[in-house]
């Protein structure tokens, strides 16, 4: 039993121990709390003191007065801040007792839980002392989990009224309002100069705003958090850096109220000495109002209805430099703006109706702002020349607005020209939105002339050459009009066209200046087009009228009325374009009885074309409504007006070399053909050789061999498979020995295009040659039934043929002298095949296999379909797995 009440005894003091190192540390907490709860009413006073000094210095009180005031108020404030301290520091710290009292309230324990930790009883023997112990063990466990809480000091109770809050609004004003120009510094208190001058009233913005082309966003110089307010000291850190486009305008603006300033706004450029002072655009005195500039900040705080200074500076920056203004200063660096580069990208060429073609590429980094062709003449005319016309002029048209790479092929007839037919120097240049110039490497050819089938159209054109090429030479053009008037019964056959050259000739008579010169150079021009071809030519050119119309509109955006009335006026011009054409084609009986496929158009083709135009102008897509146009207008320039005796003689030339290229090209695809099946019959026959011949059964020798054909038809019927698979090894072998008389045929149909090549005076290419060497090779190895030799030498002769078919178009091409004049050479048309309506030629030519196909739309909807449908067969279990590692191996999964 006494060893009992020893244990008890030890535990209860080991408890007791422990939880009085707990009920030190709330102690130590509650004396914190009530610190807190006694300073927080004692330092209302000081923080109220600085406060009040940081409003002071943030209104720019300190900056304002004159010197002593400045010195009295500092002492004040220094005295006051050490009186308000006095009563912190008279702050009793608490004790035991008082932190007890604390927890017990806070936490609500009653008969004194805490005090009994540390009390003793005054009498008692062993057992008393337990059962204080046990006593004190129970009151322990009332506050094991006790809590101070957070500081409740009464503020109220020592502000009944509330002052508090005057001094923390006060600084929050002043605060706000140090972010102004007029705003003073808390170091202002501290710095007392001998004179003290107030900084004037004055309001810097500055902003950059870089060319519209670039895209780009203003940039704001002034307000920034990296930049001093007004009437700081100078720092002494690097001056902040800019990176802004080239030719980017600068504007300062510096508003005063009352008092006129002279702050000094210059720019000195990188590597220069001297400043370029920036004079003021238009000095203004009016009243402050708010900016309505979209891109200027707002006028500075002033009151109302006061007098301002208004002064604004504009420079635009071409180079690295530095800014300054007053005491502020910013550097910028300047991104180049490229000069545009532009490039022929082909020859120019002439199409059928004597409009010139130039393929061309340019780029830019910022975007184009227009492209066009220099035409000069490559002689020099004399010194005394007075031409009637200026240069032509060649627009380059553009894929879209600001484009930044273009790659477009441009179309314009310039056959009116007196200089076409002249040797010219075409120069390409592409301009950008700043103005600048990129020029090409020039090409010099003969500028396209109308060609005239007759003679007396083609010298009434004459006359008016050298009338407007040079103006002084207009009695040589009134002789050569007396000339064609020498024997008029027998060279004007049609009174009217004599009449016609007697009014000419009495109007160049007539004329004294130049205007009344170029309309009789436009006359005889008026002349000659109708004496070769009627109305045709004056449709052609009313044509060309509206579409150059319609394209000003789409290019300097026009209203959709003015749209609407061009393309109004495109249809009529198009209408009576193509009623004269046919009319033409009615004069030309051998025209109407052979009309060239190739350039065949409908004016259902015209109108579906011209009727997307028009919807594209409405939906707003202008850029590409202009693009269309453009490839209308080199279609109509491709469209042939009416053959001459020798285009039709060109044209059965043409159309014998149509012909042998047809040939050629079927040939090469019996080739292929031939090939495909060689290789076939080759890998079949090496298949029965590995696994032995699954077809010599009993059975078949058991059959006849009608019944046991008939039998192997109904079978490749029923299955639909490939035939090589009923086939037994003999039958494939007996079937490679078949395929030598198709290679011979084919060997001999070569030979009988080499012979027809010679006749047309084109020397058959050694790929000719090596081609026949190899399908004699794969003739006799197919005689000898070696499949894998004869596929070998198959596919060596369908390269030689392809290779004999390019030397053959070479030959051809220089042989016609393609692109050497209107109407000359094989015709070509757009990638592919497709003529600029985007239609494929119904007679395109051969297949040479060198074409690489760019899929269109419906192409990809249609793989998109093969694939979905592959996919399904692949997920249907009830597919046999022959059929399954096929499909496997057509998606690349195997």
């Amino acid at each position: 039993m006494a060893e009992f009440r020893r244990q008890t005894s030890a535990d209860n003091k080991d408890g007791v121990s422990g939880m009085a190192r707990a009920l030190a540390r709330k102690r130590g907490f509650a004396r914190l709390v009530i610190i807190a709860e006694r300073l927080a009413p004692r330092a209302l006073p000081p923080l109220a003191v600085a406060f009040v000094f940081l409003s002071a210095a943030w209104f720019g009180l300190f900056r304002a007065v004159p010197p002593l005031v400045h010195a009295g108020l500092l002492l004040a404030f220094v005295l006051a801040f050490i009186a308000a301290l006095v009563p912190v520091f008279r702050v009793r710290l608490p004790d035991t007792h008082e932190a007890d009292r604390l927890l017990e309230e806070r936490n609500a324990l009653p008969h004194q839980a805490i005090g009994v930790q540390d009390d003793k009883p005054a009498t008692g023997g062993a057992f008393g002392q337990a059962l204080w112990l046990e006593h004190q063990s129970r009151m322990a466990r009332m506050i094991g989990a006790l809590e101070t809480g957070l500081p409740r000091p009464d503020i109220a109770r020592h502000d009944g009224f509330g002052l508090r809050v005057l001094p923390v609004l006060l600084v929050a004003i002043a605060f706000a309002y140090s972010y102004s120009n007029r705003a003073g510094l808390i170091s202002d208190a501290f710095r007392i100069p001998e004179n003290i001058v107030a900084p004037p009233d004055v309001r810097i913005d500055a902003w950059v705003t870089p060319p519209a082309y670039t895209g780009r966003a203003p940039v704001f110089l002034t307000g920034r958090q990296d930049q001093p307010r007004a009437g700081t000291e100078p720092q002494a850190t690097e001056a902040s850096l800019f990176r802004i486009p080239q030719f980017s305008d600068v504007t300062v603006r510096v508003t005063s109220a009352g008092t006129a300033t002279d702050t000094t706004v210059t720019f000195l450029d990188k590597g220069a000495t001297a400043a370029t002072p920036i004079p003021p655009q238009k000095p203004e005195k009016a009243p402050v109002q708010e900016a309505a500039a979209g891109n200027a900040p707002p006028a500075p705080e002033a009151a109302a209805n006061a007098p301002v200074d208004n002064s604004t500076h504009l420079y635009k920056i071409t180079r690295d430099g530095t800014l300054t203004v007053g005491k502020e200063t910013w550097q910028f660096a300047v991104i180049p703006d490229a000069v545009p580069d532009i490039a022929f990208d082909g020859t120019p060429r002439a199409t059928v109706n004597a409009a010139l073609e130039i393929p061309f590429l340019a780029k830019d980094d910022y975007g184009l702002s227009e492209a066009f062709a220099e035409i000069v003449p490559t002689e020099a005319a004399p010194a005394e020349a007075t031409p009637l016309y200026p240069a032509p002029e060649y627009r380059l048209d553009l894929p879209r607005r600001n484009a930044k790479d273009a790659k477009a092929t441009a179309s314009r007839n310039l056959s009116e020209h007196p200089l076409a037919g002249k040797r010219v120097r075409i120069t390409l240049v592409a301009r950008d939105a700043a103005g600048q110039e990129g020029r090409s490497v020039p090409q010099e050819m003969i500028l396209p002339a109308r060609r005239f089938t007759q003679p007396l159209a083609g010298a009434v054109a004459e006359e008016r050459q050298v009338m407007a090429l040079n103006s002084k030479d207009l009695p040589r053009a009134i002789e050569l009009n007396d000339a064609l008037n020498i024997r008029p019964e027998d060279n004007i056959p049609n009174l009217t066209h004599f009449l016609l050259l007697q009014s000419a000739k009495g109007r160049m008579a007539l004329a004294r200046d130049d205007e009344m010169m170029r309309g009789t150079a436009d006359y005889l021009w008026e002349v000659a087009l109708g004496i070769e071809d009627g109305n045709l030519s004056l449709a052609e050119r009313n044509l060309r009228e509206a579409q150059q119309k319609l394209s000003d509109a789409l290019e300097r955006n026009a209203s959709d009325e003015e749209i609407a009335k061009a393309m109004q006026e495109l249809r009529e011009a198009m209408k009576e374009f193509m009623q004269a054409l046919a009319e033409q084609a009615m004069k030309n009986p051998q025209m109407a009885a052979r009309p060239n496929m190739e350039n065949m158009l409908s004016s259902k083709d015209l109108d579906k074309m011209m009727d997307q135009i028009e919807n594209l102008a409405k939906s707003g897509s202008k850029d590409q409504a202009r693009q269309m146009l453009s490839e209308m207008q080199r279609m109509m320039n491709n469209l042939q007006a009416g053959r001459t005796p020798q285009d039709m003689q060109q044209g059965q030339d043409n159309s014998e070399m149509r012909q042998q290229m047809d040939k050629l090209g079927q040939l090469m695809q019996e080739q292929q053909r031939l090939m495909e099946q060689t290789f076939k019959h080759d890998q079949a026959l090496r298949n029965r050789m590995q696994m032995g011949d699954p077809l010599t059964d009993e059975n078949l020798f058991e059959q006849q061999p009608g019944d046991q054909n008939q039998q192997q038809g109904q079978q490749q019927e029923q299955q639909g498979g490939d035939p090589t698979e009923q086939m037994t090894e003999e039958q494939l072998r007996q079937a490679l020995k078949d395929l030598q008389g198709q290679q011979q045929a084919l060997e001999k149909q070569l030979g009988e295009l080499q012979k027809g090549l010679e006749g047309m005076g084109i020397k058959p290419g050694k790929g000719f040659g090596q081609a026949g060497r190899e399908m004699k090779g794969a003739s006799g190895q197919l005689g000898e039934g070696q499949g894998e030799q004869a596929v070998g030498s198959q596919g060596r002769a369908l390269q030689a043929l392809r290779e004999g078919a390019q030397d053959m178009m070479n030959q051809m091409s220089q042989g016609q002298g393609q692109g050497q004049g209107p109407g000359q050479g094989i015709p070509q048309y757009g990638q592919n095949g497709r003529d600029p309506l985007g239609r494929r030629q119904q007679n395109p030519g051969p297949d040479f296999g060198d074409q690489v196909k760019v899929p269109d739309e419906i192409d990809t909807q249609r793989a998109r379909e093969i694939l979905d449908e592959i996919r399904r067969r692949l997920g249907n279990n009830v597919s046999p797995e022959v059929e399954r590692q096929y499909l496997e191996r057509l998606l690349d999964i195997r």
